[in-house]
């Protein structure tokens, strides 16, 4: 077993929030006749927040790690 730190910890997290975000839009999407269009535009948006936030955050670590830190 390999040493898992802080960082690689709060990837592993925002990856599973990012995977519960996308199933529940896919739930939503499987049910779009009985929600409204603003509803699945806001649960469209804070998903790709997540997945924004997600790359961001993950970039940032490469080049914190790249910089011999």
């Amino acid at each position: 077993m390999g040493h898992i730190g802080f960082s690689d910890l709060k990837i592993k997290l925002i990856g599973s929030i990012v995977a519960i975000s996308g199933i529940e839009l896919l739930k939503a999407f499987m049910n779009v006749g009985n929600l409204d269009d603003r509803h699945v535009a806001w649960m469209v948006g804070i998903h790709l927040t997540f997945v924004l936030s997600g790359v961001l955050y993950a970039v940032m670590d490469r080049v914190h790690h790249s910089n011999g830190h």
